[in-house]
């Protein structure tokens, strides 16, 4: 996974409406869709899904991540 990246990890990223916070789902590494949008990963280009505490999932890039 991402450096220093880890299931479980909490994080925050930037989001619409500001910063928000939560918990590293998995690491992504195949093509699947999450909330209707296609996350378009692989092993090279890998995403991290992500879940905000109200159960909201996301994918973002690792490097748009940070330890929170």
């Amino acid at each position: 996974m991402a450096e220093g990246l880890r299931k479980g990890s909490k994080v925050k990223w930037q989001a619409s409406g500001g910063t928000a916070h939560g918990k590293v789902v998995r690491k992504v590494t195949h093509t699947m869709h999450v909330k209707g949008h296609k996350v378009a990963a692989t092993p090279d280009d890998p995403q991290i899904l992500v879940e905000t505490e109200d159960g909201a999932r996301a994918a973002h890039k690792p490097e748009a991540l940070h330890k929170d």
